[in-house]
């Protein structure tokens, strides 16, 4: 990373910083960076990328799949073609993420959907991105558990809880074993 830095990053730095500060390339990147933060990202090799669709109602959760990715990490959803049930996860590492969603689910106050993207490698669970609202894999958990996961989203917002809104259509399914397997397979033109 020091190497990046020091190396790299000058390259990037205008004239006129590099001629106020001309043997500093520290002071130059830190002129230049100000008190923005310079963030970098590390590609998690080999890793699974998972995404969880869930409803809550700010104190109850239901993770209503758990989609598992069949290309690795880093291939954009919309690219990737994934599975739920999901196939090679340990029970552990399911019971974990459900257990991570409902936390972050409670935590955000999220009323109505939100869907996590994880990765994860060598049994370690990192958090990718956390959206607090319907995401594309919604219709596809929604046929597959066979409960409109929208219009039940839909019935928290207007403010029942997670309970009452589901009595509306049959009992809670078991997304990790829907009695069938479904795959989400990207199309292209």
């Amino acid at each position: 990373l020091q190497t990046y830095l020091l190396d790299t990053v000058p390259g990037l730095v205008p004239e006129d910083i590099k001629q106020k500060y001309p043997a500093d390339k520290t002071g130059q990147i830190n002129t230049l960076l100000g008190k923005n933060p310079l963030l970098f990202d590390t590609y998690l090799k080999g890793a699974i990328e998972v995404d969880v669709d869930c409803l809550c109602d700010g104190k109850d959760t239901f993770v209503s799949g758990i989609l598992e990715h069949i290309e690795e990490a880093g291939i954009h959803s919309g690219d990737s073609a994934c599975s739920l049930p999901v196939h090679a996860l340990h029970p552990d590492l399911v019971d974990e993420l459900e257990r991570q969603t409902a936390a972050l689910a409670r935590a955000l106050n999220v009323g109505g959907l939100m869907n996590v993207q994880y990765a994860i490698q060598d049994g370690t669970v990192y958090v990718l991105e956390v959206n607090p609202r319907a995401s594309r894999t919604v219709p596809f958990v929604a046929k597959t558990i066979g409960r409109p996961i929208a219009k039940i989203a839909a019935r928290i917002m207007a403010g029942e809880t997670l309970e009452n809104a589901f009595a509306h259509y049959g009992p809670l399914p078991d997304p990790r074993n829907p009695g069938h397997i479904a795959v989400k397979e990207a199309v292209f033109p």
